[in-house]
C-alpha cells in the first residue's frame, strides 16, 4: 500500500474516534489539543474534517439559541447595582455611567428643555439628594479651566459635540459619551458644535 493511501486510511481512522468534535468541543487538556492542531496542518483530510465539524456546530447554536426575555438586561443591571434606563423617572434618576442610555435619558428631559434658539447657557437641577447632585446643561460656552478637591463630576453628553482636557489628555466627546474627572486634575471643556446638550453629576467624594 502506497504512503499517501496510508495516511489516508490512517487520517479515517482517526476521524472515526470522534477526537476532532471532542476538540472542537475543547474536551481535551492542551497537550491533545496541541496534537490536533498539528494534524490538522499537516492532513488536509482532517483539515477539512474539522472545518466541516466547527460549521455544523456554530449551525446547532445558532437553530439552538434562544431570545433572552426583555426583563433580562434590567435584571442584569439591576444586579450590577444600576436601574434600568428603559423607562426613566425624572423624580427617581439613577447615576449617569459609561453603559447609560442617552436616548432615554434626552427623552426623560426632552418637557425641559426650553425652546430653540438656546440662549448661551442653560442649567436645570434634576436631582440632589445622598451626596449626588445631577443638572441638565445646555451650553454654548467655553468651561475654563478648573480643579475639584473634593467633588467627583462627571459629563454624560445627550446632544452635539465638545472636547475636555483633563491634565495632558484631550477627550472628544459625542453623543452617547461619558466621561469622568479625576480629582485634584485640571480640566476645562471646549464646545465644538453649536451647542451641547448634557448631565453634570457631581458625587461626594
Amino acid at each position: 500500500m502506497s504512503r499517501i493511501n496510508q495516511n489516508m486510511m490512517n487520517a479515517k481512522k482517526y476521524i472515526e474516534t470522534g477526537n476532532l468534535e471532542q476538540y472542537c468541543l475543547e474536551f481535551f487538556n492542551t497537550v491533545m489539543q496541541q496534537e490536533i492542531a498539528t494534524l490538522s496542518l499537516t492532513n488536509p483530510e482532517i483539515k477539512q474534517e474539522l472545518n466541516e465539524i466547527e460549521v455544523a456546530l456554530e449551525q446547532f447554536a445558532e437553530n439552538q439559541a434562544i431570545k433572552p426575555k426583555d426583563s433580562l438586561k434590567e435584571k442584569i443591571f439591576a444586579s450590577l447595582g444600576f436601574l434600568s434606563e428603559e423607562r426613566l423617572d425624572i423624580d427617581n434618576l439613577p447615576l449617569t455611567h459609561k453603559h447609560s442610555d442617552y436616548a432615554a435619558w434626552l427623552k426623560v428631559v426632552e418637557h425641559l428643555l426650553p425652546a430653540e434658539p438656546f440662549d448661551d447657557f442653560f442649567m436645570n437641577e434634576l436631582r440632589q439628594d445622598n451626596g449626588v447632585a445631577q443638572m441638565l446643561i445646555i451650553t454654548r460656552m467655553d468651561v475654563p479651566e478648573e480643579t475639584h478637591e473634593d467633588i467627583a463630576e462627571s459629563f454624560f453628553i445627550l446632544k452635539g459635540q465638545c472636547s475636555c482636557t483633563v491634565g495632558e489628555d484631550v477627550f472628544i466627546l459625542n453623543e452617547g459619551d461619558y466621561l469622568d474627572i479625576p480629582l485634584c486634575k485640571e480640566h476645562d471643556v471646549k464646545i465644538l458644535s453649536p451647542y451641547v446638550i448634557a448631565i453634570v453629576q457631581h458625587q461626594s467624594a
